[in-house]
């Protein structure tokens, strides 16, 4: 590509690399009680930033396999190679972009599927799955608050809008103790992953996200180069589940195990 200089001579003028190398997709990375599930209905409901669903998940699997009308063995699918490309065509809008919803516990079932060589890195192997991707990373600044959030949904079985509440939640500060642990760890294991694949995630926070819910699907769609319609409103059907419960056991666990802190470093 060539213009003018001020002597009349033609000057090559580099093409827009950040135009040519823009990714086609993203994986939503995270744990549980991040805010997720709202964040994936939004960037869903905007049309053109893919339609992320938890399609990885193992205890999943066998589930989305049959949506998708594909043989399974028990809940795995036969075929993975066929399911990666399921799952692209199912998660994919108009607009060519790819998105999907990865928590921690999932990598390494989604490493075996994709059959990852040893020699050969996570990026790698994933982009020539899923095409070039951006890589979102959603946490919570409150893991403690996160962790009661954690265990009232284990226990009651009440994950998001239209799941049924199977018992009443007990307030069990061990098990919170141990989930805040686990969090932790989680979130230690995605920086570090992202360090050793030299990625460079987009941040965004669960506070962030309830605040600003379309600051946090306008700052997705900025790292994709995507331009969300002028008529997009950030409505979705799930909605903050935190009540005063969760804020007297949040409460209630500082005072027991002050260690714990807020942070989710």
């Amino acid at each position: 590509m060539t213009g003018p200089s001020e002597q009349g001579t033609p000057v090559v003028v580099a093409p827009r690399l950040d135009r040519v190398i823009a990714p086609t997709g993203y994986l939503l990375c995270g744990t549980p009680r991040t805010g997720s599930t709202l964040l994936c209905s939004l960037l869903s409901s905007a049309g053109v930033l893919g339609r992320p669903e938890s399609y990885f998940r193992e205890p999943d699997e066998g589930a989305w396999a049959r949506r998708f009308g594909l043989p399974v063995s028990g809940e795995r699918v036969r075929d993975y190679r066929a399911f990666v490309r399921a799952v692209r065509a199912a998660a994919t809008t108009d607009n060519g972009i790819f998105a999907a919803r990865v928590m921690w516990g999932s990598i390494e079932r989604l490493r075996e599927g994709i059959d990852k060589p040893s020699h050969q890195s996570d990026l790698t192997a994933l982009e020539a799955a899923f095409g070039r991707l951006a890589f979102v990373h959603l946490a919570r600044e409150d893991v403690v608050a996160q962790a009661v959030s954690c265990a009232r949904a284990e226990q009651t079985g009440y994950w998001q809008h239209g799941d049924t509440a199977l018992r009443s939640p007990e307030r069990d500060l061990a098990q919170m103790t141990d989930l805040v642990g686990t969090i932790r760890e989680h979130n230690a294991s995605w920086r570090a992953w992202f360090v050793s694949n030299g990625i460079h995630p987009h941040h965004v926070t669960y506070e962030e996200l309830v605040a600003e819910p379309r600051s946090a699907v306008e700052g997705i769609a900025a790292r994709l180069q995507v331009a969300v319609p002028v008529t997009w409103q950030p409505a979705s059907p799930h909605r903050r589940q935190a009540d005063r419960m969760n804020e007297e056991w949040a409460e209630l666990l500082r005072r027991h195990q002050p260690d714990l802190g807020r942070s989710n470093g």
